[in-house]
């Protein structure tokens, strides 16, 4: 059985103990969370498809942990006119830990 949730404008496909990295969330590490914008859920044969949410569809999961990615570098330049910036990015996280998937 797995779903595919919305969160942080991008879409997940989970699954149970699976363990997503997602846009930071405002929880506090250890508590758990409600994911109930579920775009669509597969259990064998049987397929929902939400238009466009599954009502009373719920992903229920555990915050891990939060954090920084790694450095993006963003670089722009325009040749001989002495134009350059170099600008760095570390994008927020939340590490989630699904334990379930109901509907």
């Amino acid at each position: 059985m797995y779903a595919v949730v919305k969160t942080g404008g991008k879409q997940y496909k989970v699954t149970k103990g699976e363990v997503i990295k997602v846009e930071k969330l405002m929880a506090d590490v250890g508590s758990e969370i409600d994911l109930d914008q579920v775009l669509m859920v597969i259990d064998g044969d049987n397929v929902q498809i939400g238009t466009p949410l599954i009502e009373n569809a719920v992903v229920k999961a555990k915050v891990l942990e939060h954090g920084k990615d790694k450095k993006v570098i963003v670089f722009k330049k325009k040749r001989r006119k002495g134009y350059k910036k170099k600008r760095g990015h570390r994008q927020h996280f939340t590490t989630l830990e699904i334990q379930d998937v109901t509907i």
